[in-house]
């Protein structure tokens, strides 16, 4: 029995510094106190956007990066969604969007909303693809990418959710 105490203070110790822990990384804030870049913060900063897909109201999540953030500006935003090789569907925006600092391309998944730098073009992509030298990641759907598998021209409205 007396070996048994310290390992169950050991353990509640353990324990009590990992919520600790936790609750400073949820509020956004070191173990001293100082600010630090947390899931707190990141929720803070996160935006999304709806896209209104013939009546089929779908959110997604903008991406923290430059291009990202020179996008939401253009929203609300009605384009004509073609598809593109069976796999994406395309749209030519309004203007080209900043690339400071993005990666030379992505390997886009399912879901992913993307500007394609080259031809300065949206890019959604409803199946599987690989690594493209151009896209940069604007978006990623929550849920509903089905409502993108179909052959023939659609419009969509994009808007920021507020």
């Amino acid at each position: 029995m007396k070996a048994f105490a310290p390992r169950l203070v050991m353990n509640l110790a353990l324990l009590l510094a990992g919520m600790f822990i936790w609750s400073c990384a949820e509020s956004g804030e070191s173990t001293n106190g100082q600010s630090i870049p947390g899931a707190a913060q990141e929720q803070a900063e996160t935006m999304k956007i709806k896209l209104n897909v013939e009546g089929e109201i779908i959110t997604a999540t903008l991406a923290d990066n430059e291009t990202a953030r020179d996008y939401a500006p253009l929203l609300p935003l009605t384009l004509t969604l073609k598809d593109y090789a069976s796999t994406e569907k395309v749209s030519d925006l309004p203007r080209k969007l900043s690339t400071k600092g993005a990666p030379s391309g992505i390997d886009p998944s399912v879901g992913d909303i993307t500007y394609y730098a080259p031809w300065g073009n949206l890019a959604l992509f409803y199946k599987d693809f690989g690594y493209a030298s151009g896209l940069i990641k604007l978006a990623t759907l929550d849920s509903g990418v089905e409502a993108f598998n179909r052959s023939q021209p659609f419009e969509v409205t994009i808007e920021l959710v507020e």
